[in-house]
């Protein structure tokens, strides 16, 4: 058995092994249903980590800054996947969580970004979001990582910065992104989204490179919350 501190000093006895969610399933079906990832012993870690050692854990929700991050990042990812649907030739550098929301660097090719290519991305965002693929997070090593993307000059531009033995990609469905994490469960999760703007951007902000489409948008749990934000 271990011992897992919760964020309000209690402490709680579970098997080895137990997961971040069963974990808030414990707790309360609304914690669980709210949850978007888990914090041990500080760290932002996805629902599904087992715990297999006494520790601190909190659930975070959206409302939580890890839980918001892990919410938005997986927002990037269905965004990304659904560019890959409709322009298999795209390529991608990053797609990091921002003040409101996130955004990624996408190489086209010699597509330019419009207002009508925006409408059929976000299109084809709710088709994946619909289809709810599960999330899931692989280990790999740096070998594995070259191979995996060894057509996207951007990707092996990045594991060339990694650690051999701390790399990480997560899958949905048809789609598979070089990661660190956290994310949340599936992709339905993230079905209140909008793409706010794009523009052009050189890569890693040097003048001296080309310039790729950067495309920004905002995601909440609900409807409401982000007509809210829209209306803001």
């Amino acid at each position: 058995m271990i011992h897992i501190t919760l964020k309000d000093g209690s402490v709680k006895e579970f098997e080895s092994g137990v997961s971040v969610i069963d974990v808030a399933k414990s707790l309360g079906a609304g914690l669980a249903k709210a949850a978007c990832c888990g914090r041990i012993n500080g760290e932002a870690v996805d629902l599904r980590t087992p715990i297999t050692e006494d520790c601190q854990l909190e659930i975070c929700t959206f409302d939580d800054e890890d839980g918001k991050k892990a919410f938005w990042h997986t927002a990037a990812h269905v965004m990304a996947q659904a560019i890959k649907h409709l322009y298999p030739q795209a390529k991608f550098w990053v797609g990091p969580v921002v003040k409101e929301g996130f955004y990624y660097d996408i190489d086209l090719g010699n597509d330019v970004v419009n207002d009508e290519v925006i409408a059929a991305i976000e299109k084809e965002m709710k088709k994946i979001c619909k289809e709810g693929k599960k999330i899931y997070r692989r280990e790999v090593s740096k070998a594995e990582a070259m191979e995996m993307f060894k057509d996207d000059m951007y990707k092996l531009d990045l594991i060339s910065n990694l650690e051999d033995g701390n790399i990480t990609v997560y899958d949905q469905g048809d789609f598979t992104d070089l990661c660190r994490g956290p994310h949340v469960d599936n992709t339905k999760l993230c079905k209140n989204f909008k793409l706010v703007k794009h523009s052009g951007v050189y890569w890693k902000g040097d003048a001296s490179n080309h310039v790729m489409q950067r495309i920004y948008g905002v995601c909440f749990p609900t409807a409401e919350e982000l007509e809210a934000h829209l209306k803001e």
